[in-house]
């Protein structure tokens, strides 16, 4: 809603944001793709069963790494695995990040087991990468990360309600990861509130 009050405020059109707010808040769409904090309600439903060979296929991702620079709070999304090992994370991270920013200085995380190997300990110490990991119980140290996923986790609600609704100019709809790319152009390009400026300025 925030985003969708940045270009009334530069009319002062107060009549138009009153109105912007009122369609939001009244939105279905938007209510229901709000994240809830209550206990889901509703059985599951059983996913039938194949009747012959390659008729149903499970593909894609189930996870995804997010990386974001403190200095312009600009997030880096890649789809993985959970099942991802510490090398499918390193190259990961080599072929997607690296190879376009250049080599960190410090890595801020939280201590999943994919980041603390000895494979990540040797490349750090190979690069001069400084590793700072949070404490238990202490998700405040890595704060900036786990803000952009909770804002990741809404923006792929919607985006793929969105595309389920309405297919693209060839009549397909799409899996999350395919959009993530979009996701991200439209992450930072967007105005923040707290820098009133775009992550890449």
């Amino acid at each position: 809603m925030t985003a969708s009050f940045q270009d009334k405020r530069k009319d002062k059109d107060l009549y138009m944001v009153a109105n912007v707010a009122e369609y939001c808040r009244t939105c279905d769409r938007c209510q229901k793709d709000n994240k809830s904090t209550c206990k889901r309600l509703g059985n599951m439903i059983k996913i039938q069963e194949p009747r012959k060979p390659w008729e149903t296929v499970h593909r894609g991702y189930n996870a995804c790494l997010v990386i974001v620079d403190r200095f312009s709070n600009t997030p880096i999304f890649l789809p993985c695995h959970k099942d991802d090992t510490a090398m499918d994370t390193a190259l990961l991270i080599w072929d997607r990040v690296i190879s376009w920013t250049g080599i960190f200085t410090n890595i801020i995380s939280d201590r999943d087991c994919k980041l603390t190997s000895a494979l990540w300990t040797n490349v750090h110490q190979l690069f001069g990468t400084k590793l700072s990991f949070s404490t238990a119980y202490h998700p405040q140290t890595d704060g900036l990360a786990k803000r952009m996923i909770q804002t990741l986790e809404d923006m792929v609600r919607r985006f793929c309600a969105y595309c389920l609704e309405f297919k693209d100019c060839y009549g397909l709809t799409h899996d999350w990861f395919t959009l993530l790319s979009a996701l991200e152009l439209a992450y930072q390009t967007s105005i923040h509130a707290s820098t009133n400026q775009t992550p890449v300025f």
